[in-house]
């Protein structure tokens, strides 16, 4: 199955395969690294399958399930990106969260333990080190995990506490397997069902005139093939090191690490949203654009909540979403440049071009389908 360049993998499998970036991470492992058989676990492996890889399906919650599933797999590098998605609020959205993101992570690190695998790639977020209030400027692995009362996104909450776990587990007695953790920034591409999604939902919707904020603050969305680069990347050098029977010394270690992901090219907010906009085929760019101030875009999403919140229903717009539309949020990732040997593979305008791209070709074929 030998077919790329950028190096030896071994068998790996990928918890979380069929999914936004799962997929993505299986189709490079297959196309651009020498592995020996790529596999995905998943609850349902219907969508974004790859031939060349093997599917089956698991509630990663099951340990035991999926402990039988690793010892038949035989995998030597695992990368977990399941989770749900990172949206909704109310018990039933927070006892989601919490099941599949710390509990699965429990259940992965347990069948990975006990299955012999060598190396354990958490898909992090770079959310947790955000409260959602405080702008967050250069920001690197130094910056403390917001938890607790802190925390207003419960999401970031439990991806926090299952990292912590990830990290715990490093070389933890009698497994040694070694683990890491990857934090990605805004993720969006192919198969994205909320930045691209949303951004592109609100210009068939009609609403690309709208701007909250003044556009002065700076975000850093990421490529999905960039981040499956880097998960990648992360995987070969904890193999690496667990074939060596020398640490690697600490400026240069991978395992019980944690590593901030970008495109490296941090841009204002709403000129990001513009680029999807025009890439989608409005070209008027700040013609005709209604401002509303950080302010009130805050106190509409308050408002929005109670509303929607009374009638019973999922608001349509909500304060979080007024929050990060007017923060800022850009990353420093200076570490994953040293230690991973992380770039870009893609610009931030070929990310967009080819997320973009690929909606519309699925616009296409819904209308023929229809």
């Amino acid at each position: 199955m030998a077919s790329g360049t950028r190096g030896d993998l071994g068998n790996v499998l990928v918890i979380g395969g069929n999914g936004f970036l799962g997929h993505h991470i299986v189709n490079q492992a297959l196309s651009s690294w020498n592995s020996k058989s790529v596999a995905s676990i998943d609850l349902r492996c219907t969508h974004n399958v790859n031939e060349k890889a093997a599917y089956h399906e698991c509630d990663i919650t099951d340990v035991a399930k999926l402990t039988e599933l690793l010892q038949t797999i035989k995998p030597d590098v695992v990368i977990h990106t399941a989770s749900p998605m990172a949206s909704g609020e109310g018990k039933t959205a927070h006892e989601l969260f919490r099941k599949v993101n710390v509990g699965g992570t429990k259940a992965v690190i347990e069948a990975c333990q006990k299955s012999g695998v060598k190396a354990l790639v958490y898909t992090s977020s770079a959310s947790v080190i955000s409260d959602n209030e405080t702008d967050l400027l250069n920001a690197d692995e130094d910056y403390p995990v917001i938890r607790g009362a802190q925390q207003k996104e419960y999401y970031s909450e439990t991806k926090a506490a299952a990292e912590e776990l990830v990290i715990k587990t490093n070389r933890q007695e009698p497994s040694k397997l070694l683990t890491t953790s990857i934090r990605p920034a805004g993720i969006f591409g192919e198969g994205d069902a909320q930045t691209l999604a949303g951004f592109l939902r609100a210009y068939k919707n009609g609403k690309s005139n709208v701007q909250l904020g003044d556009n002065t603050n700076i975000f850093d969305f990421t490529y999905v093939g960039n981040v499956a680069h880097a998960h990648l990347l992360a995987a070969r050098l904890l193999l690496a090191t667990a074939a060596s029977s020398i640490i690697p010394l600490s400026y240069e270690r991978v395992d019980g690490e944690v590593f901030f992901i970008t495109n490296d090219s941090p841009v204002y907010f709403w000129d990001f949203a513009r680029a999807v906009w025009r890439a989608a085929g409005n070209d008027k760019g700040t013609e005709g654009v209604w401002q509303i101030s950080q302010g009130w875009s805050i106190v509409l999403g308050s408002l929005s909540e109670t509303f929607f919140g009374i009638i019973g229903k999922p608001p349509t717009f909500t304060k979080l979403r007024a929050v990060i539309s007017t923060m800022t949020r850009y990353y420093n990732i200076n570490k994953a440049k040293r230690v991973l040997r992380y770039e870009p593979l893609w610009t931030l305008q070929e990310g967009v071009d080819r997320g973009v791209g690929w909606f519309l070709e699925q616009d296409k074929k819904d209308s023929k389908a229809q």
